[in-house]
């Protein structure tokens, strides 16, 4: 695939306040962090002023990181999280707010247009590369796709794809 980046290649990736967090092997560290799945706003923007405050102290990068939906949980009583149109209105709120990049995932075609608006990387979870049709979809709709493919029996890989919109 002619987007994959390699280990000696990286991605300027532009923050909403105009600074850019080059990503890559031979880059300064990037802490992509935040909470699992959106819980409430409230919870959402404590934890991202924490990560803000702490990485500007240290002086690197930082991009959010939450789901607004996990759609794999082993349990169908188990939280979601507040679903597609309210867990991207929270991710636009702390983009805006903070400054800082995003980055979420998705499980189904319908969501990658209206994440894209917001995110600016968005992570296939490993599951989705069995539907290469989706797989392909996605690759349309983003700036930057970040793929996990498991393979049962070996180890699993992330690869980072740049895409072009």
């Amino acid at each position: 695939m002619e987007n994959l980046l390699t280990a000696q290649s990286h991605i300027a990736l532009n923050t909403p306040n105009n600074k850019t967090i080059n990503i890559g092997n031979d880059q300064p560290f990037v802490l992509f962090g935040g909470m699992n799945v959106l819980e409430s706003k409230e919870l959402a923007f404590e934890i991202a002023e924490q990560y803000v405050e702490i990485c500007e102290r240290l002086g690197i990068g930082y991009v959010f990181k939450a789901s607004f939906d996990k759609a794999n949980r082993s349990s169908l009583h188990s939280y979601r999280g507040p679903g597609l149109a309210q867990g991207i209105d929270w991710l636009g709120q702390i983009k805006e707010k903070f400054q800082v990049p995003i980055i979420t995932d998705v499980h189904e075609p319908h969501q990658a247009a209206p994440v894209a608006e917001v995110a600016d990387i968005i992570q296939l979870p490993a599951f989705c590369h069995v539907r290469r049709t989706w797989f392909m979809r996605w690759q349309r709709q983003t700036r930057l796709l970040i793929s996990k493919r498991h393979s049962f029996w070996r180890r699993m890989r992330c690869d980072i794809l740049s895409i072009s919109v």
